[in-house]
């Protein structure tokens, strides 16, 4: 079957005498959208699992295998028939996000077949059994960055070295999208923040779900919409006000989660009053004031981790990610450079 035939998919779906042990032994390339431009380079082994499978890989997806919950559903840790260690991303929706769940599924498994970087999770596999729904990634042991950032849930507490290590990971992975070195053209996440962040064994970041991902018009930078998708805390003010999505509103989103490695708070606070709910507002007056700077900082940090130099240049970066107007902010390209200095001063 001919990538991103969607009309041929629905025509399949729709027939009574649909074999449903044939059907989920698609390939990868049977999710693919009719509004996507297929690539000729494709990450290599992924595989389909059979809802049997993934019951045995999580114990029945027993609680005790539960290691997180999220819009999609819930994730377990599993071990496959190999022996591999994975992470199990069981979707689980309201009837009334169906359609949408099966379409963030289908973008998902679309987008991570064709992509393969080192700060990019990796796609294993993925399960259409029936109505049921999973997608298999490699297996990422520190969990996401949020967890480390928020006081209570991580025993370990992050220095600076190792921030600036995980911002340098996440922004060289938001570049490689960017870059459209795989697929031929920018793809924009649309949904990059703390929690999409997963750590490896070693704090190596990768950016994980891909559901809202969009590749970019070709030989266009802007793409309009009425929809506007991603998560409160990390919209780009200029796509939320013109349904105009470019490249820069993920780089709004990573300098929100700069904000959150300075200074140790999540992007939206409820718990706060109306106008210091949201981390940019609250602190976008603050990152050029030295004085006031030394107050974000993250208490939980260890003081002898860091220099004020490091912190000032990297709050002026954070600054500038977050500009209202899109044109005057970094290009991931150039946030990676001077994160790169940072990280290296950071380790003499």
């Amino acid at each position: 079957m001919p990538f991103g035939l969607v009309s041929a998919w629905n025509k399949r779906r729709r027939s009574k005498s649909e074999d449903q042990s044939e059907w989920r032994k698609k390939p990868a390339g049977f999710w693919l959208l009719e509004d996507e431009k297929p690539s000729t380079k494709r990450r290599q082994g992924s595989s389909v699992f059979t809802l049997k499978e993934m019951e045995e890989a999580t114990s029945s997806f027993s609680e005790e295998n539960l290691v997180g919950k999220g819009g999609f559903g819930k994730v377990y840790r599993g071990t496959l028939r190999s022996g591999e260690i994975v992470a199990v991303k069981k979707m689980e929706l309201p009837p009334f996000k169906a359609a949408e769940g099966e379409r963030e599924f289908r973008v998902e498994v679309d987008i991570l077949s064709r992509l393969d970087h080192p700060n990019l999770v990796g796609l294993i596999g993925y399960c259409a059994d029936g109505k049921h729904r999973f997608l298999v990634y490699e297996f990422m042991r520190n969990g996401n960055l949020q967890d480390h950032l928020n006081v209570g849930i991580s025993e370990r507490k992050m220095d600076w070295p190792l921030r600036l290590k995980v911002a340098l990971g996440a922004a060289r992975g938001l570049h490689y999208l960017h870059s459209g070195f795989a697929v031929g053209i920018p793809i924009v996440h649309r949904d990059f923040k703390s929690t999409n962040i997963l750590l490896s064994a070693n704090f190596e970041a990768k950016i994980s779900d891909f559901g809202l991902a969009k590749l970019m018009p070709e030989g266009q930078d802007i793409y309009v919409t009425t929809k506007v998708l991603g998560t409160f805390g990390y919209f780009d003010p200029e796509y939320t006000s013109t349904g105009k999505l470019t490249l820069q509103s993920d780089v709004y989103a990573f300098g929100v989660v700069l904000l959150e490695l300075l200074t140790g708070r999540t992007a939206v606070d409820l718990c706060q009053g109306p106008t210091d709910q949201n981390l940019v507002l609250q602190l976008k007056h603050m990152l050029d004031d030295q004085r006031k700077l030394r107050k974000l900082i993250d208490p939980d940090m260890n003081r002898s981790s860091y220099t004020m130099r490091s912190i000032i240049k990297f709050a002026k970066l954070a600054s500038r990610c977050v500009r209202l107007d899109s044109s005057k902010r970094p290009t991931v390209a150039e946030c990676i450079i001077e994160l790169h200095e940072m990280f290296l001063e950071s380790r003499v």
